[in-house]
């Protein structure tokens, strides 16, 4: 009963990292290819997909948050009308580089997800990153899937971000491939706008904590105070020292010859026995 248990554990535990890495192994390009995948799937597996419909596809559980769609769209219906999926509304006389007869759009939304695969130094995310490519769709069973740009000849794609409480400290941002991000004003009714594909959301520049006064004065005082300290300390110290040597001096003289005081003037000083040796002469005579 107990390997059974520490088996499932351990099991699990293994789970666990592979689910960890499966998330942490995507770069922005691999998981933008891996959804796009999954979008195209949800349009092979239409027994007849029909023109200008939207279809949700199926992720990973691992993938759970995020969510992408696809919706095919003939080029002359984007002339005429634009498209208008998801929160994208591509304006009227949009030109396809280079022309097809057929586009699918594909539509993604990161969910919470967005600040890990998304992240700006300095800024606080407060939408999802979402974002839409478009890619030849005239051969069903292509291998490959071909990009195509738009030329919407001026007008702006917009962008819609519903229910979006923001600062106006807020700014749209575009993520470019390259790893740049462009910023632009928020419009109205929480509208940003831009002139291509790609992947858009909403940052709040970060306030800077403004450090207090008082810790640089503390520390300043402290400082001059151990200063003094150790000044002081220090004279102490020599003042010991030179204390000690006076009585190792003074010990070292009363274990030798005894000498006598004096005092001169004020100070009274040591001084020795005076002892004058006595004359001897050579041969005894006095000279004359």
């Amino acid at each position: 009963m107990s390997f059974t248990l520490v088996y499932l554990v351990f099991s699990l535990y293994l789970c666990f990292l592979s689910y960890v890495h499966s998330l942490h192994s995507f770069s922005n390009g691999s998981l933008d290819t891996f959804l796009q995948d999954f979008a195209f799937r949800a349009l092979v597996t239409r027994h007849r997909p029909h023109t200008g419909a939207l279809y949700k596809a199926n992720l990973p559980v691992n993938l759970s948050g995020m969510g992408v769609s696809i919706a095919r769209i003939r080029s002359r219906t984007l002339w005429k009308k634009g498209a208008n999926f998801s929160c994208f509304r591509i304006p009227s006389r949009t030109f396809l580089v280079p022309h097809v007869r057929r586009v699918a759009i594909v539509y993604e939304t990161l969910g919470n997800w967005s600040s890990y695969y998304y992240r700006v130094q300095g800024y606080s995310m407060i939408a999802p990153v979402i974002g839409f490519m478009v890619f030849d769709a005239s051969n069903a069973r292509a291998k490959s899937l071909k990009s195509i740009n738009l030329d919407t000849m001026g007008k702006p794609i917009s962008i819609h971000f519903p229910n979006l409480k923001y600062p106006d400290s807020a700014r749209c941002a575009a993520f470019n491939s390259n790893g740049t991000v462009d910023f632009s004003p928020i419009m109205s009714s929480n509208v940003c706008y831009t002139s291509n594909q790609g992947h858009f959301s909403v940052l709040v520049p970060l306030k800077r904590e403004k450090r207090p006064w008082y810790p640089w004065v503390i520390g300043v005082v402290l400082g001059f105070g151990m200063l003094v300290l150790s000044g002081y300390f220090g004279l102490v110290l020599l003042k010991v020292l030179k204390t000690k040597r006076v009585q190792a001096m003074e010990r070292q003289a009363d274990e030798g010859e005894i000498l006598d005081s004096r005092w001169v003037n004020c100070s009274k000083m040591l001084s020795a026995t005076v002892t004058r040796t006595q004359p001897v002469l050579e041969n005894g005579v006095f000279p004359q």
